[in-house]
């Protein structure tokens, strides 16, 4: 080992191994601060600065009077590509499902109109649900689509495939937007995630064309604490 390592970086090192390694699992308590830095042979200032690390890289979780715990793995979805969120449930080795909870056919609301630059009123297929991870809800989606664009979307049964899956297996995109910003939950939005009202959220609303024509609306809302968006970039070629 280097001799310019300290007990801060050793520990930190070897905690974090412990959890990446899953020696730790996910959900798993850890001993008592105290114990940690009695088994470390360092101070009990030092274990704080360790586990205050991991928690702030989200390994961790500290909870008052309970102890601390290692963090459940957060689901990441690639910032600029339009991801099936089956896939990234079950890339946590979870089952997914996913819940219609609204369908409605109606006239297209002036936030809609305005967002996804729809031209006149004709009605649109208004559609809400649930995607589960396990049994605990992972996102919660509010969409909107083009019959137009999309005719056979007015005759499927979306309880058996979700709309996103439909829309990518049924109708070729020729061009999205993605907006992504950090929001408080609405009451319902926090209801449908088991959240409480104004809890962080991670909204991300895109909106796709194929041919010059809008198809779809789609706002995806995550509880922050348990999904992150990850990219990643090579410098441009001159």
């Amino acid at each position: 080992m280097d001799s310019r390592t300290t007990h801060h970086d050793r520990i930190l090192a070897d905690l974090r191994d412990r959890i990446t390694g899953g020696v730790w699992p996910p959900g798993f308590q850890l001993p008592f601060e105290t114990v940690l830095a009695e088994q470390h042979g360092v101070s009990r200032m030092t274990m704080n600065k360790v586990l205050g690390q991991l928690t702030r890289e989200g390994f961790l979780v500290r909870r008052k009077k309970l102890g601390t715990f290692v963090a459940q793995p957060m689901a990441q979805a690639a910032v600029m590509a339009i991801t099936d969120i089956e896939a990234e449930v079950r890339a946590l080795g979870l089952p997914w499902r996913f819940a219609l909870t609204l369908r409605d056919l109606r006239p297209p609301r002036p936030d809609e109109i305005q967002t996804a630059c729809i031209d006149g009123a004709a009605p649109v297929l208004a559609l809400q649900g649930l995607h589960y991870a396990g049994d605990q809800p992972f996102c919660h989606e509010s969409r909107i689509i083009n019959p137009v664009s999309a005719p056979a979307a007015l005759t499927q049964d979306f309880r058996t495939i979700a709309p996103g899956q439909w829309l990518l297996r049924e109708i070729p995109w020729t061009s999205a937007d993605h907006r992504i910003r950090a929001i408080n939950a609405p009451a319902p939005i926090a209801r449908a995630l088991a959240l409480a009202a104004g809890e962080a959220c991670l909204e991300v609303t895109r909106r796709t064309e194929s041919a010059g024509q809008w198809v779809t609306l789609v706002t995806q809302t995550y509880p922050g604490s348990r999904h992150q968006l990850v990219s990643r970039f090579t410098p441009d070629e001159r």
